[in-house]
């Protein structure tokens, strides 16, 4: 089985250009998932927050509409569309945000019904990024004005739920022949590493499932696992392990984890983004710099579009100047960082395809037109020829 299944894995994901150009997908932009009703109860997902966004102070500015639209990600026919903008213009993966709340997963009709139905989804490649941070009112503009922070769904799970959600990723995800691999590795990504721990019990308990996780994909027929994780700016807390025994603490955890790899979510994870772009980006670089000098694991650049997350919420930090010119050299920088690494997967992460109520996104829109895809166009097409 693994023979076979790992020469009809590499036959599939030959890459087609030099880079991987991976964008995150938020998966809420659909019409038929009756649980995001409570949070959006017009039934068009969370277009429902973007349609109705208004000025939140006289020096704010965002009147932002999508040029295709209110579009229902969940409509195979409409991600058919949108997997040949993509790979036209150089994004050639997508990051499914993943969710899993209440024992079940949660808004899966994008990817399930929208996604995994196109007719030309060989064209593009997926992996997931399990989002298990807690939900909060701030999905429902009705209640982030109050901003009591009231926990809706916990993301937290036991080792019993845990393994239900690998067992099913697996069979479901995984297996699947434009799944994402490095090395022949399935790629998954966990976003919240204490929420991890917290709902597994601890350190040395979180190691045992992971271990258990790894068995099953190698079970499976792959090679084995690609554990990636999200960076943030005070990364770990990393209680339980003994820092006297190490020089580098937050290395050695990650690595009892036994994670591989990692890259960031957003810029406003890490750094003031309430500035001009192109100071954040400095700072973006960085950032990276530091990772390759103090730790082990290996890290994929990343590069934000925007922030402003005003639309969920009455305040928020809001990145400037952020126009698709300097997001073109942000990519670059961003390429050549990757260039550094030529050992590595040349692998780079992007925030996001299609998050318009954090104000990051590629998709076309009415300030920009398709400026932000042909940025990506430009600099991982146009200029490798």
């Amino acid at each position: 089985m693994c023979i076979t299944l790992c020469t009809f894995e590499a036959k599939s994901q030959e890459r087609a250009q030099k880079y991987d150009i991976a964008a995150f997908l938020y998966p809420a932009y659909a019409s038929d998932d009756v649980r995001l009703r409570p949070f959006w109860p017009m039934g068009i997902g969370e277009w429902e927050t973007v349609m109705t966004m208004q000025q939140r102070n006289p020096g704010h500015y965002w009147n932002r509409k999508p040029l295709w639209g209110y579009i229902n990600e969940a409509d195979p026919a409409v991600m058919e569309m949108e997997i040949e903008q993509a790979t036209k213009h150089g994004v050639n993966v997508f990051i499914f945000d993943w969710y899993w709340y209440d024992g079940r997963p949660f808004m899966e009709t994008t990817l399930n019904n929208g996604f995994l139905k196109a007719k030309n989804v060989e064209k593009m490649q997926f992996y997931l990024m399990w989002a298990n941070h807690d939900v909060l009112n701030l999905w429902d503009t009705r209640l982030a004005q109050y901003n009591e922070n009231n926990v809706i769904w916990q993301g937290k799970v036991d080792r019993e739920e845990f393994e239900k959600i690998c067992k099913r990723n697996i069979e479901q995800y995984f297996k699947h022949p434009q799944y994402y691999k490095i090395d022949g590795k399935p790629v998954f990504m966990i976003y919240d590493i204490p929420n991890l721990i917290n709902g597994l019990g601890g350190i040395e308990q979180t190691v045992d499932a992971l271990k258990w996780f790894r068995k099953e994909v190698r079970k499976a027929g792959f090679p084995d696992l690609e554990l990636q994780f999200a960076m943030w700016a005070v990364n770990l807390n990393y209680s339980g392990l003994d820092a006297s025994k190490s020089d580098n603490p937050q290395d050695d955890f990650i690595h009892k984890l036994g994670f591989n790899s990692a890259t960031h979510y957003q810029f406003v994870h890490f750094t003031d983004v309430n500035r001009d772009y192109t100071e954040i980006v400095k700072d973006a670089e960085k950032e990276w710099n530091r990772i390759d000098k103090e730790y082990s694991f290996t890290y994929y650049p990343h590069i934000s579009v925007g922030w402003d997350n005003s639309p969920r919420t009455a305040h928020s930090a809001v990145v400037k100047k952020n126009t698709p010119e300097a997001f073109a050299d942000a990519l670059r920088k961003a390429k050549a960082h990757a260039d550094k690494h030529p050992d590595r997967t040349p692998l780079i992460t992007i925030n996001s395809w299609n998050e318009w109520t954090e104000t990051s996104y590629l998709q076309p829109c009415n300030v920009f037109g398709y400026g932000y895809l042909e940025a990506v166009k430009k600099v991982f097409i146009d200029e490798e020829k």
